[in-house]
């Protein structure tokens, strides 16, 4: 028999040397590195739809894919010849 999870509960992680904490809650999961504020959140409902599945593998075709910087993009970034000032 299992037990209903009703509360948060957390649990410390070494992952490749580095501590990290795993929360466990009703909603979902947290999993944030000691010191960090800030982490990844998984909410049970996308878990079980299928939205992380696809959400990780656009983030893995995006990153084998080669990028641009930000100002290459045609009207984006900065041009220097045009806002060049002369001293």
């Amino acid at each position: 028999m299992t037990t209903k999870l009703g509360s948060a509960f957390k649990r410390e992680l070494d992952l490749n040397g580095e501590k990290y904490t795993l929360t466990v809650a009703p909603e979902g999961l947290k999993l944030v590195q000691k010191g960090k504020r800030k982490g990844i959140e998984l909410a049970w409902t996308a878990l079980v739809n299928g939205e992380a599945a696809l959400a990780h593998a656009l983030n893995a075709s995006l990153a084998t894919q080669q990028r641009k910087p930000y100002e290459s993009l045609p009207g984006h970034g900065y041009d220097r010849e045009r806002h060049h000032t002369k001293h």
